[in-house]
């Protein structure tokens, strides 16, 4: 199989970029009822979503079906990482309101899945941990059977903030690792690639049980070779489930485009990561860390494969 996968990765690596994005990046334009709803809801109670802040491609098919990755503790991030198109700078003081008040959108869109995430908040003693636990206390009680989901910043490695995370309750955490260990100086400044494989290594430890998720962002100037040896890291600290997708520069000011990746490599990386032992990997030009999140765990973990999708109940509270 490696053997056809390079194949297929090389035949492309070296093409130049097209003027105009392929056909396979091309996404409808949000907009209908329940986006506009959604939307709405957001403004009112006041709440971020990664969606809008990190121009997420997806932002239109996802908020029509009812279902948004939430951004706590502010929209300015103290990391100025050269891919993200979240505002960077010195972050206001956090909102202690914030936890009730994502509970309640996620109550009234009568979820069964959430996303939690945020920015990076270097500026806190314990980087965000707090709001982080306090939010999923706050579902819990509002909505006891929608499932967690937190896709969560490195708290710069400390165990304390993690494991205050852990102790929360969460049914999915999640890292994101984002690119291969040479372009972390270039692309990720304030991460460690190290740091991130101990993460995994300390969850896998301190809380056996809670299934783990991370991503990866293609397209910056990584080789196949380094994308495959980072999937092989990723299973040595086992690690569940993986996301592989497509790197779109937001702005002239950011890391240049390398390439465009293609489905059918997109594919092979799939089939490779099965292979390598994740129990799920959502792989493709459009995947985000949280795009399909209850899909993607639902096919990870069969015992929960019967319960309906949270598009379904969303719809119908709509």
């Amino acid at each position: 199989m490696q053997d056809t996968l390079y194949q297929i990765l090389g035949r492309h690596s070296a093409e130049s970029l097209p003027e105009r994005k392929p056909y396979w990046l091309k996404v409808r334009a949000p907009g209908g009822e329940n986006y506009v709803r959604l939307k709405n809801l957001m403004r009112e109670l006041g709440l971020h979503t990664v969606c809008e802040e990190a121009h997420c491609p997806n932002v239109g098919e996802c908020w029509e079906h009812g279902t948004a990755t939430f951004m706590i503790l502010g929209n300015v991030c103290t990391r100025n990482c050269a891919y993200c198109a979240v505002s960077h700078g010195r972050p206001p003081a956090y909102d202690v309101d914030e936890p009730s008040r994502v509970a309640r959108a996620i109550a009234e869109l009568g979820l069964r899945h959430a996303v939690i995430t945020s920015v990076d908040r270097d500026d806190l003693p314990d980087f965000g941990a707090y709001i982080f636990a306090e939010t999923i206390r706050e579902i819990r009680a509002q909505l006891p059977e929608c499932s967690i989901e937190v896709l969560v910043p490195d708290f710069q490695g400390r165990e304390e903030s993690i494991r205050t995370v852990l102790e929360a309750g969460p049914d999915i955490y999640n890292h994101n690792t984002e690119t291969v260990p040479r372009l972390y100086k270039r692309c990720r400044p304030g991460g460690r690639y190290e740091r991130v494989l101990g993460i995994f290594r300390f969850l896998k430890r301190e809380a056996p049980d809670i299934p783990t998720k991370t991503g990866l962002i293609l397209g910056m100037g990584e080789t196949n070779e380094e994308i495959l040896a980072v999937m092989r890291d990723l299973r040595t600290v086992d690690v569940d489930i993986l996301t592989l997708g497509q790197y779109l520069r937001p702005s002239n000011a950011h890391i240049r485009l390398d390439r465009y990746v293609t489905p059918d490599e997109f594919r092979m990386l799939k089939e490779e990561g099965m292979a390598m032992g994740f129990r799920h990997v959502e792989s493709g030009p459009l995947v985000r860390s949280s795009y399909h999140a209850w899909e993607q765990a639902q096919r990870a973990f069969t015992p929960h494969s019967q319960l309906p999708t949270p598009q379904l109940r969303v719809q119908e509270a709509l």
